[in-house]
């Protein structure tokens, strides 16, 4: 199996001024290749150790792909670096790349200046990927590395450029190397902690063939994904999957890149049936989860963001007695706002959540990180029925939002 290393240039991402986007898209592009990629590191703009790190990593893999430092300033020092590394003698204009510079300025009515002409010069002993999307063309070197048989690629760091790229780049690589397939299938589970689940499923992952491996990828929003992949051959996962299934039952909610959002939307859509929010605490995070959905407006009438007692009461139809006996923070009050949501806004589902964030407003009774959340539905004969969870977390502030929300969109798709 063929192996890359990915590397950033620049202090500005060493210092945290910018994020670094572009190893994360190269990485997956590279690893829907079959190739897997072994090393990630970020270089300052310091040319020896530029040289020393790309060299090595040369040395370990058989591809290298590199963004940044390509720019017209002094600061960009890449290309001298690998005009060394890769032994040229001196630089070439690339007539295309040229021609893409001219076209670019001459659209924005910027004159060409020296550092613009600069950008088409490359090292002789490389060959040029142009850039359509701005001035600095990416660099294919060949037979690198201490075997020589190693390729780099040389692209800007500029996000949409490198991206912008990347096609051109993969069908280089095709070309140059005889490539293995690596399949992965993921596995979407909800409300099991990440140690309980590996613990639940040992004995099912020691099982699994050796050439198949699993991945963990918690996330506080999504739940814990579970890749499998498989480096070589044919995949078909579909034998474990039913195992995993008969395990874990409905804590799998989803595959792929599914969310939660996202399978209630789908069910709800496919039954004709229709969602209103009553939210507290989450502060409308449940909206805006279940809008990054395309197409929720065929099942989502809206939300009631009723953070005071007053909205809770006036709109939703929060008895007073409720509050003054339980307090905002608790099953009654869910309760309430579930079907008062549900009612007002006249929908088949309704999800409503009441809970302390932080950091302050805690209780002995009632700890930062407590809430309550409820789903309600809508039966034939008109009455509602109301599911109710209690949670308690002990994040920051925003962390703690993210958690109530997962767990009432859980509570709803259990609910369905």
């Amino acid at each position: 199996m063929k192996t890359a290393s990915i590397c950033t240039i620049g202090d500005e991402i060493l210092i945290g001024q910018i994020v670094d986007t572009n190893s994360s898209h190269i990485a997956r592009e590279l690893n829907a290749l079959g190739i897997q990629v072994k090393y990630m590191t970020s270089i300052g703009d310091d040319r020896a150790r530029i040289i020393q790190e790309l060299g090595q990593c040369l040395d370990n893999t058989d591809i290298v792909i590199v963004t940044g430092g390509l720019g017209p300033t002094k600061d960009d020092i890449t290309k001298d670096a690998l005009r060394e590394l890769s032994g040229s003698s001196g630089y070439k204009e690339s007539a295309e790349q040229m021609a893409h510079i001219k076209r670019i300025l001459g659209a924005r009515g910027i004159p060409m200046i020296d550092t613009n002409r600069a950008q088409a010069l490359v090292p002789d002993a490389c060959s040029v990927i142009p850039n359509k999307l701005g001035t600095a063309p990416c660099m294919a070197f060949y037979q690198l590395g201490k075997a020589r048989t190693s390729a780099l690629y040389s692209l800007p760091g500029v996000p949409f450029e490198a991206i912008g790229l990347l096609p051109d780049v993969m069908a280089d690589i095709r070309r140059h190397f005889s490539l293995e397939e690596i399949t992965h299938h993921t596995i979407v589970t909800f409300g099991i902690p990440e140690s309980t689940l590996a613990k639940q499923i040992e004995s099912w992952e020691d099982a699994l063939p050796e050439n198949i491996h699993l991945a963990y990828l918690p996330n506080p929003t999504v739940g814990v994904r579970l890749r499998l992949t498989q480096f070589g051959g044919k995949a078909d996962f579909k034998p474990y999957i039913a195992q995993l299934q008969q395990i874990l039952g409905d804590a799998i909610y989803g595959e792929g890149e599914d969310t939660l959002q996202s399978v209630i939307g789908a069910k709800l859509r496919a039954a004709g049936k229709t969602l209103a929010l009553a939210e507290s605490c989450t502060g409308g995070h449940l909206s805006e989860l279940i809008t990054s959905v395309a197409g929720c407006s065929d099942y989502y009438k809206g939300s009631v963001t009723s953070y005071s007692n007053e909205v809770k009461m006036n709109i939703l139809g929060v008895k007073p007695a409720t509050l003054s006996q339980f307090g905002a923070v608790s099953e009654p009050c869910v309760r309430e706002m579930a079907a008062g949501v549900l009612r007002a806004l006249d929908t088949d589902y309704a999800v409503a959540t009441s809970g302390i964030a932080g950091p302050g407003g805690g209780s002995p009774e009632k700890p930062v990180g407590t809430a309550w959340l409820a789903a309600a539905r809508k039966l034939s004969d008109g009455s509602v029925q109301v599911a109710t969870q209690c949670v308690h977390f002990a994040s920051s502030r925003a962390v703690n939002i993210e958690r109530f929300a997962s767990y009432a969109l859980d509570l709803l798709r259990r609910n369905l």
